[in-house]
């Protein structure tokens, strides 16, 4: 039982002495410290793997499309409607076109944008189930009607409305990658660790969407396109980058909690004015 319950430990020392030999052979690039946690990335894996069941895929892509139409909004609304003059914009477009959203939709939330002008955006702090945090972007013309919706939700679900839960989180640089190389292989840890730290990515860990598994490099605000173009120039796909929430302070829930977590994230996406949903949770470590 003892070393069971050291093995957590002990597999996190490793990465990390992996990480400390991998920086050292780096010492003439000035890079950010760099972390990767594994029994951290299990617990994020089982729960992106909960998460991400969706329902029928006709609604899904229905509910992803409206979604990626707000985001439009947003953007064009904070940098204007030209992406080659607003990088947020451009960023949108192409997580909308990895995802197949119709040229046709997606010029039509741009020139929609206009006759969006009351809308304003909001973010709301909340607590999920086992003590979870969430952070819920709203775009509405109504903020009395989204407060009431999503104080609802959380209510019914077993969340509810506080503060403090943004400090929970960082506000970050985040570039997807396919966690595949050319071959179809997985990306390897060690190589893993090398990409983020030749790209100069702070973090690195993997993660999954609903179609596939994915890398997923965190970065400072500032860096997230330097980090993207090189990655690329390392023969990385990249899927996307976007500024995001990341957490800073993980709450593991049980597997009873992670399908509350997972009802009440899925009402608070499918809500009309709920842009996104960000979270820290992570599946409760196993003990032997």
């Amino acid at each position: 039982m003892a070393m069971a319950a050291l093995r957590p430990a002990l597999r996190g020392m490793c990465v990390h002495l992996r990480c400390q030999l991998l920086l050292h052979a780096h010492l003439d690039v000035p890079r950010a410290p760099l972390h990767l946690s594994p029994p951290a990335s299990a617990g994020h894996n089982k729960w992106s793997k909960v998460k991400n069941i969706k329902g029928p895929k006709d609604a899904a892509r229905s509910r992803l499309f409206m979604k990626f139409a707000m985001m439009i909004r947003l953007a064009v609304k904070d940098g204007g409607a030209n992406p080659e003059f607003n990088q947020h914009l451009a960023n949108v477009i192409e997580q909308c076109r990895a995802k197949n959203m119709p040229k046709a939709s997606i010029e039509a939330a741009i020139k929609g944008t206009d006759k969006s002008n009351a809308s304003v955006y909001s973010l709301y702090e909340a607590r999920g189930p086992g003590g979870s945090s969430l952070l819920i972007e709203v775009l509405t013309d109504n903020s009395t009607r989204s407060h009431q919706a999503i104080k609802h939700i959380l209510g019914k679900n077993g969340g509810s409305m506080c503060n403090g839960a943004r400090h929970n989180f960082e506000r970050k640089g985040v570039v997807l990658a396919a966690a595949e190389d050319h071959e179809k292989s997985m990306v390897p840890l060690e190589r893993a660790l090398e990409l983020a730290i030749e790209a100069g990515a702070e973090d690195v860990r993997d993660t999954e969407d609903e179609e596939r598994p994915l890398l997923q490099f965190v970065c400072d605000v500032s860096s997230v396109h330097s980090v993207r173009e090189s990655l690329s120039a390392l023969g990385v796909q990249t899927v996307s980058a976007s500024l995001e929430y990341v957490p800073c302070t993980m709450a593991q829930l049980s597997d009873a909690d992670l399908q509350l977590a997972s009802r009440l994230i899925e009402l608070l996406n499918d809500s009309q004015d709920v842009l996104r949903v960000y979270d820290n949770i992570e599946a409760q470590s196993e003990q032997d």
